[in-house]
């Protein structure tokens, strides 16, 4: 992660090579940092109280150690690998507007096109004037088959006619795009959760990915759209966006210790390749540099 690599430099970079021993002013230090830096405060209490029991570690020792304490806490929040072993096999992205959702998709169908899958785009935003249009510029740039229907219309229809287009057409993978929904609007909410029940009953058996698509820039407001988007719709996993553009990417561990949800993907660019598996040991050794 060379971009985000850069963009950390500055935040905590410094503090390992300025403080000549761990004491409570380096202690204090490097809790205020990892606050800054979005880990959240419980998380930076928790991280910096089990360096507080280490014994005489120095500069790259302390380095190293904390990074080994965060990787432990993504851990503990389950596999970042997808579960697509099925076919076909089913995500499902949701998220609020503006967070690079619909992009995120057509990423990952170049992504899965290149692996030599058969991707189908389910249309299921109808409520955004173009959706169906942008992601089916996505699906002519990546080769990929989609199914949509009038703006306007049933979300819950596009679905149940993907799925039955996915059984027809032999689809390895099939990517559902829903509305941006707010987090308070509790009749979208419903409306996801039923979209994930026609999924459930018309491709019984199928590997499911539900993944929430969160804007890194957002900070800590992100967790708030994660534990609400987990309780509607069981989400999976988090596909964190813009990370090349923040210096907060640090909610990732907020999110992976108050959900126990895993990130698995990460955009960090523009380009349709700038998608790539989450590596919590990479990550957290940059966000440390």
């Amino acid at each position: 992660m060379a971009l985000f690599k850069e963009k950390k430099k500055g935040l905590l970079g410094g503090l390992f090579s300025a403080f000549s021993r761990v004491d409570e002013d380096f202690l204090d230090e490097l809790e205020e940092r990892l606050i800054l830096a979005d880990t959240g405060v419980e998380t930076a209490e928790e991280a910096v109280d089990a360096l507080r029991r280490e014994k005489k570690l120095k500069g790259p020792e302390v380095q190293a150690k904390l990074a080994e304490i965060l990787v432990a806490g993504m851990e503990q929040a389950g596999s970042p690998a997808l579960r697509l072993t099925t076919k076909p096999s089913v995500i499902i992205m949701v998220g609020v507007n503006g967070v690079g959702k619909t992009t995120t998709i057509g990423k990952l169908s170049k992504w899965f096109s290149r692996q030599g899958k058969k991707v189908l785009l389910c249309a299921a935003d109808t409520f955004r004037a173009a959706a169906a249009e942008q992601l089916g510029i996505w699906a002519q740039r990546t080769g990929a088959d989609i199914v949509r229907h009038g703006e306007g219309g049933d979300p819950g229809a596009v679905v149940f006619d993907a799925c039955a287009a996915a059984r027809a057409r032999g689809a390895d993978i099939v990517i559902v795009d829903t509305a941006g929904r707010l987090h308070n609007k509790q009749n979208l909410m419903n409306e996801l959760t039923k979209l994930t029940k026609i999924v459930s009953r018309e491709l019984p058996g199928a590997d499911c990915e539900i993944l929430l698509v969160l804007d890194a820039t957002t900070g800590q407001n992100g967790l708030v759209q994660a534990q609400q988007f987990a309780a509607a719709s069981g989400v999976t996993g988090i596909v964190l966006t813009k990370l090349d553009g923040t210096a907060k990417g640090g909610v990732v561990f907020s999110i992976a210790r108050t959900l126990g949800v895993p990130v698995k993907l990460v955009g960090v660019g523009e380009g349709v390749d700038d998608l790539r598996p989450f590596d919590a040991r990479e990550f957290a050794e940059a966000m440390l540099q």
